[in-house]
């Protein structure tokens, strides 16, 4: 298999494990303790030292071989679709680096911390974090769905052109609606919730 193939099919990994986390996180509109119930459940899965760690491999191969393909296209790339492909294509790999830092090394390893509800939701109601953090999530929701939506475009224009876009932008509304949701539900006004003062020392650099 060539570069291009091996991406496609660990981005495959990747989006599968990506899915179900925006679910869990989904599952927080009908409150944080479902959310962090839901979270230990799945946690037995890819918190198993073996799965944990393809899903690292993953990450990383997705990011390297992604700006090489980046590398190898982007002066060829004409249109709407494609340049949305690479540039979400990078935001996700950003966000990829950054998130996994995070959430891997700093919350778990350094911070002590469980990294749950309270360590996302943190970040977007305290000011002046929020104004980064909450274009920093949204725009990744935004980037996966978008990414999603460009290479589905690419793959059945060929088909129908006037569906293809149809479907490609119902994919990119989604994304809006899923991000927006999101960040609604990471709210202490809307959770009813105070967020516990451990927490607060995140604010230090996490991202």
């Amino acid at each position: 298999m060539n570069t291009k193939k091996l991406h496609y099919f660990s981005g495959i990994t990747l989006s599968l494990f990506i899915g179900v986390h925006l679910f869990n996180h989904l599952t927080a509109l009908f409150g944080a303790s479902l959310h962090m119930q839901v979270m230990d459940a799945l946690r037995l899965v890819y918190r198993n030292p073996v799965i944990e760690t393809l899903l690292l491999i993953a990450v990383l191969f997705q990011i390297i071989s992604g700006v090489q393909l980046v590398r190898k296209v982007r002066k060829q790339s004409a249109g709407f679709y494609p340049k949305l492909q690479i540039y979400t294509g990078l935001y996700v790999a950003f966000f990829l680096v950054a998130h996994t830092v995070a959430t891997v090394w700093q919350g778990r390893q350094v911070l002590q911390l469980d990294t749950n509800f309270y360590y996302a939701a943190i970040v977007v109601n305290a000011l002046p974090a929020a104004l980064f953090f909450m274009p920093y999530y949204f725009l990744a929701v935004m980037s996966v769905f978008g990414h999603v939506a460009a290479i589905h475009y690419q793959k059945t224009q060929h088909l129908s052109v006037i569906r293809a876009q149809k479907h490609a932008k119902l994919i990119l509304i989604a994304g809006v609606v899923i991000g927006g949701l999101i960040l609604l539900s990471l709210q202490e006004s809307y959770q009813g919730i105070e967020i516990p003062k451990e927490y607060y020392k995140t604010l230090g650099g996490a991202f």
